[in-house]
């Protein structure tokens, strides 16, 4: 991209699985990445020492003034954080977002970025904001594939278009709703903004075999790391769409996500397929 300006980024719960995962893959993908991650104090470093970053022990619904004074400065934040009951998950992106949508509007000021320095924000969405899409514990095609009955299926279902509206089943789907809501409304308001729909991220970076249907949404921290980057990077180029939500997604030999537009659209590269490491 031509310049040796780092990319200051926050990760709000950036000990986590995904977390850690960004913070291990992202400096090989690009070395001017700088991490800092707001995680509750005494939270667990999934990482276990593989990757660096600055660490601020904070929790943010109950000093919501110190985070946001802690967010000028940094071009990319991503939201990983969870906590509580519905109600208090969607208070916590509540705050999120109309702290980072603060520095979006035009002749914001306050950051080494100069007045018109606006941060990206990645909001963490799911697989399970469209659980009502496939139903891997009912008949017909999803059934067969999560039992890995693949001669059995007639006709392959078309990859869930990641254009597809969230459809939740449940809160945890109810509460990625609530972020893509906020991404669309990020956008509107001229903030680089895009909700990615985690799939089966694990610190082993391998499919769960005795989960049904896990090998179809599994995903590597390396190709999470990937889809992060390539948004990121199609931000910087002004080439980003507004207010996407991705499937984040391995390339899987039997995935059942458009995976097809982040190719198309911003250049996302996955590397990892789950089946390699099932029949390793």
């Amino acid at each position: 991209m031509g310049s040796d300006k780092a990319f200051n980024t926050l990760l709000i719960g950036g000990r986590g699985t995904i977390g850690s995962g960004l913070r291990t893959y992202l400096p090989e993908m690009d070395g001017r990445y700088r991490f800092c991650s707001i995680d509750l104090p005494g939270a667990p470093d999934r990482a276990e020492g593989r990757a660096d970053g600055r660490f601020v022990d904070m929790n943010i619904v109950e000093e919501p003034d110190r985070f946001r004074a802690m967010l000028p400065g940094f071009d990319l934040v991503v939201y990983l954080a969870r906590q509580g009951d519905l109600a208090a998950m969607n208070a916590m992106t509540d705050l999120v977002f109309e702290s980072v949508l603060d520095l979006c509007h035009p002749g914001s000021a306050g950051s080494p970025g100069g007045p018109d320095h606006r941060p990206m924000i990645v909001g963490s969405s799911s697989v399970h904001a469209v659980d009502d899409a496939y139903r891997f514990f009912e008949s017909g095609a999803y059934a067969l594939i999560a039992e890995r009955r693949f001669d059995s299926i007639q006709e392959w279902p078309e990859p869930i278009s990641a254009h597809l509206p969230a459809c939740p089943i449940n809160d945890y789907g109810h509460e990625k709703a609530y972020v893509e809501a906020w991404v669309e409304r990020a956008a509107g308001r001229g903030c680089g903004a895009v909700a990615t729909r985690w799939g089966g991220v694990n610190p082993r970076n391998t499919p769960i075999t005795e989960e049904r249907g896990y090998f179809a949404v599994w995903c590597h921290q390396q190709d999470a790391a990937a889809m992060v980057h390539a948004a990121y990077t199609a931000h910087l180029a002004g080439k980003l769409p507004p207010a996407r939500h991705y499937f984040v997604i391995s390339d899987n030999t039997y995935n059942i996500f458009d995976i097809q537009t982040p190719k198309e659209e911003i250049g996302y590269q996955p590397r990892h397929d789950a089946e390699t490491y099932i029949r390793g």
